[in-house]
C-alpha cells in the first residue's frame, strides 16, 4: 500500500473545500463558524451533522460518525485511505509524494500504472480509430440507430477495435510496452502457435473505469449475424478488471448519484449512455443479470437507493431478488423500476423522450413488493399445491420486512387475498419463518432474505464517563485554563482505557488535538474528533471545568475506598476525610460560590 509523506497529506488536506467535498451528499447551511445538515450517515429529520470547514472535520451527534476529510470520502466514496489521498489530491490540483516504499511493494504499485497506461492508450486509440476511419462505418452507423449522438458516445469514451490480428500489439509495443504488460493489461491473448493477438477485434469497446476515471478494461460488442464469437466479450479478470467490482459509468454518474440520492442500475452499456443521453444521468450498469454484493458496497457509497431497471424476464427478476439477499447489512433502499416484457431502457428512450423511463423509475416499488408480486405472479393458482409452493417462495420476503412495518402487514393481507387463504395461515408462516423455523413440505426451502441490519445506536454512555468527555472537551475549548486540569488528571481519573487513551494524547497534543492521529487507532480518533467538534458546545469557564474536576476525584475516591471495603478492611481515614471534603465543595461549586480553600 502507497505511503505518503505527512507534509502530502497536510497539502492535499489545506487544499480541500471540505464543504464542497461534503454538500454532494448532504446539504449544508452555515451555522456560527460551523456547518450543519442531515447526517448522510443515517436517516434523521433532524439535523444532528456538523462540519468544520476549517479543520476539515465532521461530526453527527445522533450516530456518532465522524473524522476528518480522508474519512469522509474513504466512507462515502469506499477507498482505502491511500486512494483518498490520490482522489483528493487530483481534484484540488496538489501532487501527492510518496515516502521511500518496501522495494517489493514500489514495483507493484509501478507495474500497476504502467497498466493503466497502457490501458488508457489503447482507449484513446479505440476512440480515434472509431470517428476517424472508414472501416469504422458500420459501428458509427450502428450506434446512431441506437439513438446515441456523438456527445454521449466521446464523453464515455466509446471506440471500435480494427479487425487486424495485431494493431494493439503493435502499437503498444512501439509506445515502449512489454508484451507481458500488454497480456496482463487484457488487451492481447495467446494463440495456440505460443504467439500473441489482440483480444477485441472488430467490436464496439466500451471503456469500464473505476470512480476516478481510470480505465480497468473493456467491454466489447460485435455487429451483425455473421460476427464470430459472443456477441458480448469482456476483458479477462486481472489485477485490474473484476466484474464483480465495477460498474459501467459510476466514473460519470457518482456525481448525479449523490446529487439525487439514487442510482439507477441497468444491464447495458448503451442502456446507460442512453440514460444519460436523455438527462438520466444517476444510471450505472453491472454489465450481466447478477448484481454483487461488491457492486452494492459501491452503490452504497454514494447513495442511499438504488433503482434497479433491470429486463422483466425471469431471469432479471432472478437477479433482482438475489440483489436483497447480498445486500446484507448495507443500508440501501432497493426499488424496482417494472420495465416492459422485451424492452430494455435504449428502447424506451428510442424516440427522443425520457417520459417513459422516467415515470417508470419514479414508479418503482420496493422489492419486496416486487418479489411478492413476481412470486405470485409466476405461481398456477389453481390447486391447494401451488398455492403452498406460492406461500413457501413470498414467506421469506414478508419476514425479512420490518415486522412492524405497515408496507409488511398490507403485503401479507394481498397475499392471502391472491392465495384465497386464511390470513391467519400466512401470518403463522411468515412468523415461522423468522423464527428460522419451515414447514416440511415437498417444495425445496427458499433461503430466507436476511433484513438489512439496522444501525445500532449509540451506546449509552455513564454519567461518570459524561464527565471525562465534558471536562476533556471544555479543555480543547479552552486550552489556557484547560492545560492545568489537564495536567491535574491521572489515568486513574479515567473509566475506560479509551477514555485513559484519550487523556494521554490530548495531553501531548492540546493545541491541536485532531493532527497526527494515528489511523489505526480508529477507536481514539473517533473520540479525539468527536471531543474536538463537541468542544463549542460545552462551558468553558474555568468554574465548569474545576466542577467537572471535583466530580472525577470524588468518583476516584469512591473507587479506592470500594476497593478497600472490598478488601475486607475498612476504608483509611484519609479517604473517608477526602471523600467528606469533596463533597462539600462540590456542594459550594454547585450552587454557585467557590468554596473557601
Amino acid at each position: 500500500m502507497a505511503r505518503f509523506s505527512a507534509q502530502t497529506v497536510e497539502r492535499v488536506k489545506d487544499a480541500v473545500d471540505m464543504v464542497e467535498v461534503v454538500s454532494a451528499h448532504t446539504d449544508l447551511r452555515r451555522q456560527g463558524e460551523r456547518f450543519v445538515g442531515l447526517c448522510p450517515f443515517h436517516e434523521e429529520r433532524t439535523p444532528s451533522f456538523s462540519v468544520d470547514p476549517r479543520e476539515k472535520l465532521y461530526y453527527c451527534f445522533g450516530c456518532e460518525a465522524g473524522g476528518d476529510v480522508f474519512r469522509f470520502v474513504e466512507e462515502k466514496e469506499g477507498l482505502a485511505f491511500p486512494e483518498a489521498v490520490e482522489q483528493l489530491g487530483e481534484r484540488y490540483g496538489v501532487e501527492v509524494e510518496r515516502e521511500e516504499e518496501d522495494p517489493r511493494a514500489e514495483q507493484e504499485r509501478r507495474r500497476r500504472e504502467r497498466l493503466w497506461q497502457v490501458l488508457e492508450r489503447t482507449a484513446g486509440f479505440y476512440v480515434t480509430f472509431l470517428w476517424d476511419s472508414p472501416k469504422a462505418a458500420k459501428a458509427r452507423e450502428y450506434l446512431a440507430g441506437r439513438g446515441l449522438g456523438e456527445e454521449v458516445l466521446r464523453e464515455f469514451g466509446v471506440g471500435y477495435a480494427p479487425s487486424a490480428w495485431d494493431q494493439v500489439l503493435t502499437r503498444g509495443q512501439r509506445a515502449g510496452f512489454t508484451v507481458q504488460e500488454i497480456h496482463a493489461a487484457g488487451l492481447i491473448q495467446k494463440g495456440r502457435q505460443g504467439g500473441f493477438y489482440d483480444r477485441f477485434r472488430a467490436r464496439i469497446m466500451f471503456p469500464v473505469r473505476d470512480p476516478r476515471g481510470r480505465v480497468l478494461g473493456f467491454g466489447a460488442r460485435s455487429m451483425g449475424a455473421d460476427a464470430k464469437g459472443p456477441k458480448y466479450l469482456n476483458s479477462p479478470e486481472g489485477d485490474l478488471f473484476k466484474k464483480s467490482r465495477t460498474l459501467f459509468g459510476i466514473d460519470k454518474a457518482r456525481g448525479a448519484i449523490a446529487k439525487r440520492g439514487r442510482a439507477v442500475v441497468v444491464e447495458g452499456y448503451t442502456d446507460v449512455l442512453a440514460l444519460h443521453q436523455a438527462g438520466i444521468e444517476e444510471s450505472v450498469a453491472v454489465m450481466g443479470t447478477a448484481i454483487t454484493p461488491e457492486q452494492l458496497a459501491l452503490l452504497s457509497g454514494h447513495a442511499e437507493e438504488a433503482v434497479l431497471a433491470m429486463d422483466a424476464d425471469r431471469a432479471g427478476e432472478d437477479a433482482m431478488i438475489r440483489a436483497q439477499r447480498v445486500a446484507g447489512a448495507r443500508r440501501m433502499r432497493l426499488r424496482v423500476a417494472a420495465m416492459p416484457e422485451g424492452e430494455d431502457p435504449a428502447d424506451l428512450l428510442a424516440d427522443g423522450s425520457s417520459e417513459r423511463m422516467s415515470g417508470l423509475v419514479e414508479a418503482a416499488v420496493d422489492l419486496p413488493v416486487f418479489q411478492v408480486e413476481a412470486a405470485l405472479g409466476r405461481a398456477d393458482l389453481g390447486s391447494p399445491t401451488a398455492r403452498d409452493q406460492a406461500l413457501d417462495e413470498v414467506a421469506p420476503v414478508l419476514a425479512a420486512m420490518d415486522p412492524d412495518s405497515v408496507a409488511r402487514e398490507e403485503l401479507m393481507r394481498k397475499v392471502a387475498d391472491r392465495l384465497d387463504t386464511d390470513p391467519g395461515l400466512v401470518t403463522r408462516r411468515v412468523e415461522r419463518e423468522g423464527k428460522g423455523g419451515a414447514r416440511v413440505s415437498a417444495t425445496p426451502a427458499k433461503p430466507a432474505t436476511p433484513a438489512p441490519a439496522k444501525p445500532e445506536p449509540p451506546r449509552m454512555l455513564s454519567a461518570r464517563e459524561r464527565r471525562e468527555r465534558a471536562l476533556i472537551a471544555m479543555c480543547i475549548g479552552s486550552p489556557a485554563p484547560g492545560r492545568e486540569f489537564i495536567d491535574r488528571l491521572t489515568p486513574e481519573h479515567m473509566s475506560s482505557p479509551l477514555s485513559a487513551r484519550t487523556l494521554e494524547w490530548v495531553r501531548g497534543h492540546l493545541d491541536d488535538p485532531t493532527a497526527g492521529l494515528p489511523r489505526e487507532d480508529e477507536e481514539l480518533r473517533s473520540l479525539v474528533i468527536q471531543l474536538k467538534m463537541a468542544s463549542d458546545r460545552q462551558p468553558s469557564s474555568r468554574e465548569a471545568m474545576e466542577l467537572n474536576f471535583l466530580q472525577l476525584e470524588q468518583s476516584l475516591v469512591e473507587d479506592q475506598i470500594a476497593a478497600a471495603q472490598n478488601g475486607d478492611g475498612d476504608p483509611p481515614v484519609e479517604l473517608q476525610h477526602r471523600r467528606a471534603e469533596l463533597a462539600e465543595r462540590i456542594a459550594h461549586w454547585e450552587a454557585g460560590s467557590a468554596p473557601d480553600e
